[in-house]
């Protein structure tokens, strides 16, 4: 089994990560790879949860974690497991994909895309690693973009970043098999 490609989308909130998150697994679907992904519930709290289905009155009763399965949909749930990213990776990898889409963790060590709002959001740049492409909300930010890095950079609606992203990543995997 080859390991998958794990790539990054990171930003800050409301930056654009799940709108691109889904242009690219459409995008890499269509280039024939299989992806799965993780999210960083980023926003304090925990992720909701359907309140009365059985899985959920489960882990209210004391289960650590449950598992639903049915006509071919996998739903887990899980309660006081504190993963790190490396743990939820090795936990995905049992899907065997091709590609592993994680949005969030910013300040981890995978290739990444970097979503830049604004100005405001240039210090990321100094401050995240791995980054290969970035897509950029403000044409006002593509002049200190070029002068800050050579990294390829495009704006936010170029439909290019997506496919020349899922290409990348495409080329990631084939180096790997």
């Amino acid at each position: 089994m080859v390991k998958p490609v794990v790539f990054q989308v990171v930003g800050y909130q409301n930056s654009g990560k799940t709108t691109v998150m889904i242009k690219l697994i459409q995008a890499l679907k269509d280039l024939g790879l299989t992806t799965v992904t993780i999210k960083h519930h980023g926003h304090g709290g925990k992720p909701e949860v359907i309140e009365q289905k059985d899985s959920t009155r489960h882990l209210s009763a004391g289960a650590s974690a449950s598992v639903v399965e049915g006509d071919g949909r996998l739903i887990l749930h899980a309660e006081n497991i504190h993963s790190s990213l490396e743990d939820q990776i090795r936990l995905m990898e049992y899907f065997q994909p091709d590609v592993q889409l994680i949005e969030g963790y910013k300040f981890e060590n995978y290739p990444k895309l970097l979503l830049v709002r604004d100005h405001k959001d240039l210090s990321l740049l100094a401050r995240v690693d791995n980054i290969k492409v970035i897509m950029y909300w403000e044409e006002t930010l593509r002049e200190p973009l070029n002068e800050q890095t050579k990294i390829p950079c495009f704006p936010i609606h170029d439909q290019t970043a997506i496919l020349w992203t899922a290409r990348t990543i495409k080329k990631l995997f084939l180096s790997k098999t």
